[in-house]
């Protein structure tokens, strides 16, 4: 048998990270095999295994990777919304684009519905938080330097309205209050600039 190269390796591995995010997107973790995935990618389960030593690994690498796709559209808006005049301006835009994310079947299924279930939801938090903190952070910083809260304030601020915009996308995946995107931005962008 011939020994594989690292790009044929690299491609086996990502035809995997495909395939399996397709299938949690569409069927759920609980739903989607080892097996499964193996099927739809081709390869056998030991090839699943050699690259993701179990269905967890894989699936939290596809969390996380949705998760940085969608902080770098957050903050690519954020960055082009930046306006002195305005230093809420830019948060807000960094939350427009995470509440679009929001609104993607693959990001509700993969990164809200199932990803607390299979992380935790204290490891789901803590992952979250990680992936968005350097620039929720930073966002806070900078309103806080106009003077408009306490600069010592900017983390805990950071926190709480990351807990608010997570909120807002959990209930727009539930759909249960009918209470539309829209409205959700406008009660944060009135919660946002209310604070002192």
């Amino acid at each position: 048998m011939a020994k594989r190269t690292s790009a044929q390796a690299g491609e086996t591995r990502e035809t995997i990270l495909r395939v399996a995010g397709e299938l949690f997107a569409g069927d759920g973790y609980q739903a989607t095999s080892v097996a499964d995935i193996a099927d739809a990618a081709g390869v056998t389960k030991g090839a699943v295994f050699h690259h993701f030593p179990s269905k967890d690994i894989l699936f939290v690498e596809i969390w996380r990777q949705l998760q940085l796709d969608m902080d770098a559209d957050a903050r690519a808006a954020a960055i082009a919304a930046l306006d002195p005049a305005d230093p809420f301006k830019a948060f807000l835009a960094g939350c427009r684009v995470y509440l679009d994310w929001a609104s993607r079947p693959e990001y509700q299924r993969i990164v809200l519905l199932d990803g607390p279930s299979v992380l935790g939801l204290a490891r789901w938090h803590e992952m979250e938080f990680e992936v968005g903190r350097a620039s929720l952070v930073a966002g806070t910083r900078f309103i806080a330097a106009q003077g408009h809260f306490p600069r010592k304030l900017a983390v805990p601020a950071a926190l709480m309205l990351q807990a608010s915009i997570n909120a807002a996308a959990f209930a727009l995946t539930d759909g249960k209050l009918a209470i539309t995107r829209e409205e959700y931005l406008d009660t944060f962008e009135r919660l946002l600039r209310g604070l002192r």
